[in-house]
């Protein structure tokens, strides 16, 4: 039998048709190439923004650990150095000091949350997309690990090294001044808020950008400086998390806390932000 050929090929089609053929052929053709093009840029697109989101989960894990390590680190190695220690107020500077320098070096890729509250915070305020919401957070957590992990092995090069507190969040009997849950937990919802009203506030577009850094690495600050007898400052449950990992039994059994008050307080001060400020 002979081999059945398109209409399309060459050669196949009688004069008088011949013209309208070709265009229909070459109107199918440019069909085709239309939707190759809008399939390629779409492909590109998901491409483009998975990197992105790469970058920024990168971005969120070098700031966690920075904080946690940093933070963390001076109350652990510098704190009780004798007659040399930088106490209360030199660890509330440097967890101050660890969000000021990432926020400058990384957010402007991620946005510089290092903090599952302040991720959450953003989200409820309209800032932050749901959808990166729980990837922020897994990798907050996991540079919080990392850095306490980091800090226990140095930390353990000393000799007669004993683990101690290792800068864990507590209250009752494992709280600095010995205070109790329900003051705890009302610090840290209390403080969380105003530290998201302070991030939201200085992000607005109502204020002179650049400045943001400055204002929140000082809040922090300013925190640390008033819940350090209360919690040993939290409000950022990675931090409580990688901390409590090391020192097990009371900080593991307390850590629920240190989830809920902060993530309570990050979405409080969304929800305030939002309030005062529904068109930014």
């Amino acid at each position: 039998m002979p081999e059945k050929t398109s209409p399309c090929a060459a050669g196949t089609a009688s004069p008088p048709a011949s013209r309208s053929l070709r265009e229909a052929c070459r109107g199918n053709v440019r069909a085709l190439d239309r939707n190759r093009i809008v399939t390629d840029s779409l492909k590109l697109l998901v491409e483009v923004k998975e990197a992105r989101m790469q970058k920024s989960l990168v971005a969120e894990f070098l700031g966690t650990f920075w904080l946690v390590f940093g933070g963390c680190g001076s109350a652990v190695l510098a704190a009780a150095y004798p007659e040399l220690g930088i106490g209360f107020v030199g660890v509330a500077f440097a967890f101050g000091l660890t969000v000021l320098t990432m926020a400058y070096a990384v957010g402007g890729i991620s946005g510089g949350h290092f903090n599952p509250a302040v991720s959450l915070g953003l989200t409820v305020a309209g800032r932050f997309p749901v959808a990166r919401l729980v990837p922020y957070i897994v990798v907050q957590v996991v540079g919080a690990v990392a850095a306490a992990a980091l800090l226990y092995l140095i930390a353990s090069g000393k000799a007669g090294f004993e683990l101690g507190g290792f800068a864990a969040n507590g209250y009752g009997d494992h709280s600095p001044g010995g205070y109790s849950l329900l003051s705890a937990l009302l610090i840290e919802v209390l403080l969380t808020m105003f530290f998201l009203i302070i991030i939201l506030g200085s992000t607005s577009s109502r204020v002179p950008a650049g400045f943001a850094p400055l204002a929140i690495g000082l809040g922090l600050t300013l925190i640390h400086l008033v819940s350090i007898p209360v919690t040993n400052t939290s409000v950022n449950p990675a931090r409580s998390t990688g901390q409590a990992l090391f020192v097990g039994g009371w900080a593991l059994q307390q850590l629920w806390l240190f989830w809920i008050a902060p993530l309570a307080g990050g979405a409080l001060g969304g929800l305030v932000w939002k309030f005062l400020d529904d068109a930014d």
